[in-house]
């Protein structure tokens, strides 16, 4: 999964410090996730930076709970933010922005988590009180979530109940893309806590049976009660690594690689990298970012794998040639909200645009690092058209030398579902409905698999 960084960081905020009044048990969590939302909303930091802000000592348990109001806050926030604006005639204060960030905490709580209605009032109040900006308006935080207690049932009628959650412009795009029925069941799992997907080295129905998961026909092990993923069984031992199950399915369409040269391009975190090096390739793994570049060589020594690492844009890398490329191109990641729900904040139609110009870029150099005879595998966990299938076909038009070679079904165990009539993979949010909402799902993919004739 590859996401662009963002510009910057939010400026680090010095925490409201809670006088023993307000230091009640679980005001710390409250406290940060409100931190964590002013983080996201207003400074643009993606959510796994937007915690940053914690307190050193910081309980893991209230560190979890912010995570989870904060998450489960940006998958419903146009359903909040329509709520909220029905409760307060007048709009929120000029004076106290902030303010907003509070309601949303509180009102996540008390809509979409099983926190009791006294605690989430309670300690929202508790928050506005303790920073200044939003002191002023405790009371007003106390009114609005009691009545939306009293009305929420009455309030919500008339919400856009399929696509209150989604930005207007993506809810057009997909429908565009995939008509209406399945832009609504796409929506619809937007809105749903993902499981936990990981990729195991070796014996997957072992680790299933270890961790209380169930195999997917992919191979991959899906985990509905995770806790802690460093405490789980295995982590240490680097026997398996956290991978979404679509996220998988690239590195598979290269087939057997022992003992061939590969290179992974933007490989970071390195979750294919690991992929291939299991499989026995010679991984040369090329990014651009030596902070993510470290996090990869942190998985490979967790895991007890090896692979070349050059830290390099991908664009201008003169590596090779390779026996086949892997290149996950950065994107809108819009295939990943469920996970990410914070790109539905951050992203904007104008950024296709220069994300496109980036996607021809980095695969028209790629498709020249590989040997006559090679493969080339694009993918990206996009849902848009723009930056797979289409930076597909401009390719193809533009270079003779390359040809697509459409996977045949069969070929990839459980991956027939996703195979689109041109021979590629298109993985949707929606697909692999296995009952509950919450075991069900992958991330948004496309991937294509190329060969250089020439």
């Amino acid at each position: 999964m590859k996401q662009p960084n963002r510009s910057s960081r939010p400026p680090r905020r010095p925490g409201a410090a809670p006088s023993p009044a307000t230091a009640a048990p679980g005001f710390a969590a409250r406290a940060l996730a409100v931190e964590g939302l002013e983080a996201v909303l207003r400074h643009g930091a993606a959510l796994e930076e937007a915690l940053e802000v914690a307190p050193a000592g910081l309980d893991p348990r209230d560190r979890a709970l912010a995570y989870r109001i904060v998450a489960t806050a940006l998958r419903r926030l146009g359903t909040l933010r329509g709520l909220l604006g029905r409760l307060m005639e007048r709009g929120l204060p000029k004076s106290a922005p902030r303010l907003e960030s509070v309601l949303l905490a509180g009102a996540t709580q008390i809509l979409f988590m099983d926190v009791p209605n006294h605690a989430a009032v309670g300690l929202s109040v508790d928050v506005a009180r303790a920073e200044r900006t939003t002191a002023g308006f405790a009371g007003l935080v106390n009114a609005v979530l009691r009545r939306l207690i009293r009305e929420q049932e009455a309030q919500a009628g008339g919400l856009d109940t399929d696509f209150a959650d989604t930005p207007d412009w993506m809810r057009e795009r997909w429908i565009a893309a995939y008509g209406r029925d399945t832009a609504r069941a796409i929506a619809a799992m937007h809105r749903v806590e993902p499981p936990l997907d990981i990729t195991v080295k070796a014996d997957p129905a072992l680790w299933a049976e270890r961790l209380s998961g169930e195999v997917l026909p992919t191979g991959t092990v899906r985990i509905l009660q995770a806790g802690p993923v460093r405490a789980l069984p295995g982590f240490a031992e680097g026997a398996w690594w956290v991978q979404d199950a679509a996220a998988a399915l690239p590195a598979r369409l290269l087939g057997a690689v022992k003992d061939r040269d590969v290179a992974d391009l933007c490989a970071a975190p390195g979750g294919k990298t690991a992929q291939l090096a299991v499989a026995g390739a010679r991984v040369t793994a090329v990014d651009r970012s030596a902070h993510r570049l470290a996090r990869l060589r942190e998985n490979l020594d967790r895991l007890g794998l090896s692979a070349q690492v050059v830290e390099a844009d991908a664009a201008a890398f003169s590596g090779g040639p390779f026996d086949a490329v892997l290149l996950d191109a950065p994107c809108s990641a819009t295939g990943t909200l469920r996970r990410h729900p914070d790109i539905a904040v951050a992203k904007r139609p104008i950024d296709l645009v220069s994300l496109a110009a980036v996607q021809a870029r980095l695969l028209d150099h790629a498709a020249g690092l590989v040997k006559p005879g090679g493969t080339l595998v694009y993918s990206t966990c996009s849902l848009e058209p723009e930056e797979g299938e289409a930076q597909v076909e401009r390719l193809l038009a533009a270079r003779s030398d390359i040809v697509r070679a459409p996977l045949a079904p069969g070929e990839v165990e459980g991956l027939d579902p996703f195979i689109t009539p041109q021979g590629d993979v298109r993985t949707l949010p929606s697909h692999w409905m296995r009952g509950e909402a919450e075991r069900s799902g992958l991330d948004g993919f496309f991937a294509a698999r190329l060969r250089r004739i020439a």
